[in-house]
């Protein structure tokens, strides 16, 4: 696996749902001098995303540099490029990534903020209000959407910013020769140190330099887990190796805990489910969250390592779009973000053996048929890397 560096020196601030996390970036925004870069996968056109809009466009009226990437499918296909022609009429560059497939089939996935090079934000939670869902058109959701977000100052801000003004340049027109220096500087490791603060370290996957980078974290920090390992995913198939490490880490006696949105796509669902009988029969506990609808990509071990991000358990993210999570080793937000996923395993629904047995043979087809297709797909799409 491929040396993690964790620096030192960062000053992390948990916001949990949008209700948090807007506030903050907005502030954030307001406060610019001189430049924000922003990429996100669904920019929607509701009451809270176009509070950011428009603070993006009076931030450019004040001469402060805006540059934002949206994804031409995660924002819609019109409404992409509607965005981007109300941004260029107010002084904000706007690239939309992958328009028409030209790249294949990759997404970007990433939730990513940088203003002025001193503050960054990064995790699950899209610029789309907080209690809608993303249909056309979208539905009332019962409660805010289930999500967190990372705030940072310190060392790790060096690394957001310098991914994200790399996505900048590679989506304009640029030279080969200088895409070629662009890949060889982005390898470059750079190392702020610091003293105070939390340990932190940014993942990005990509399918050139980073393509299993967020999963061998996972493992990684799976194979070290002692006591306790709980993760909440929405979208969960994850490949055989991360199954593995769920699986292993719960044969040595850790208490390992799946914390699953349901109720978005009927198909993801019965691929998720297909997984249970077998996680089950080794120990892992699994809960179904019904409440909301639950968006997070977290996890926390030992109550020490934790990791926030825009990264599913699932072929899309592991092994086809780009994703950033944020890894940190600190007991303080570990705590912090472990009291949420107890909150949510309250007040979710315990998946058990006798749920699982109890359910009609033809359920049990649809499962293993959902799976096969996924999985069919998946090699497909990922040219046979998902296993």
């Amino acid at each position: 696996m491929p040396k993690i560096l964790y620096q030192s020196g960062n000053h992390l601030q948990l916001h949990y749902t949008g209700e948090a996390f807007f506030p903050a970036l907005l502030s954030a925004i307001d406060q610019a001098r001189e430049e924000i870069y922003l990429e996100t996968y669904i920019f929607a056109h509701d009451q809270s995303s176009k509070e950011i809009e428009v603070a993006l466009i009076k931030a450019a009226a004040r001469e402060v540099r805006v540059q934002v990437i949206i994804d031409w499918v995660g924002s819609g296909r019109d409404a992409s490029m509607k965005l981007q022609a109300r941004f260029a009429q107010n002084g904000v560059s706007c690239r939309v990534f992958n328009i028409w497939f030209r790249r294949g089939l990759v997404r970007t996935h990433r939730k990513l903020c940088v203003v002025d090079r001193e503050t960054a934000f990064i995790g699950g939670i899209n610029i789309v209000d907080d209690l809608l869902t993303n249909d056309i058109p979208p539905r009332q959701l019962p409660f805010p959407r289930w999500d967190f977000a990372i705030q940072a100052q310190g060392s790790c801000v060096s690394t957001i910013h310098k991914e994200l003004t790399a996505e900048w340049l590679k989506l304009g027109k640029i030279p080969l020769l200088n895409r070629l220096r662009l890949a060889r500087e982005l390898r470059r490791t750079t190392t702020i140190r610091g003293t105070d603060g939390s340990a932190a370290a940014v993942v990005f996957r990509d399918n050139l330099r980073h393509r299993f980078s967020i999963q061998s974290a996972y493992l990684r920090a799976l194979g070290r887990a002692k006591t306790k390992a709980y993760f909440a995913n929405p979208y969960f198939a994850p490949g055989r190796r991360l199954r593995n490490g769920l699986i292993n880490a719960a044969k040595r006696g850790v208490d390992v805990r799946l914390l699953l949105g349901v109720g978005e796509f009927d198909l993801q669902d019965l691929v998720a489910q297909s997984y249970y009988p077998r996680l089950l029969m080794h120990g892992i506990r699994i809960y179904e969250y019904h409440r909301t609808q639950m968006h997070a990509k977290v996890a926390v071990i030992d109550g020490q390592w934790s990791t926030v991000g825009s990264s599913n358990f699932d072929g899309l993210s592991l092994f086809l779009n780009h994703e950033a999570n944020i890894l940190i080793n600190d007991s303080v937000l570990g705590s912090k973000l472990e009291q949420h996923l107890m909150k949510g395993f309250e007040e979710a629904v315990e998946i058990t053996a006798d749920t699982v047995a109890k359910q009609s043979f033809f359920r049990q087809m649809k499962n293993r048929f959902a799976y096969m297709l996924y999985r069919w797909v998946l090699q497909l799409a990922t040219l046979g890397q998902y296993r």
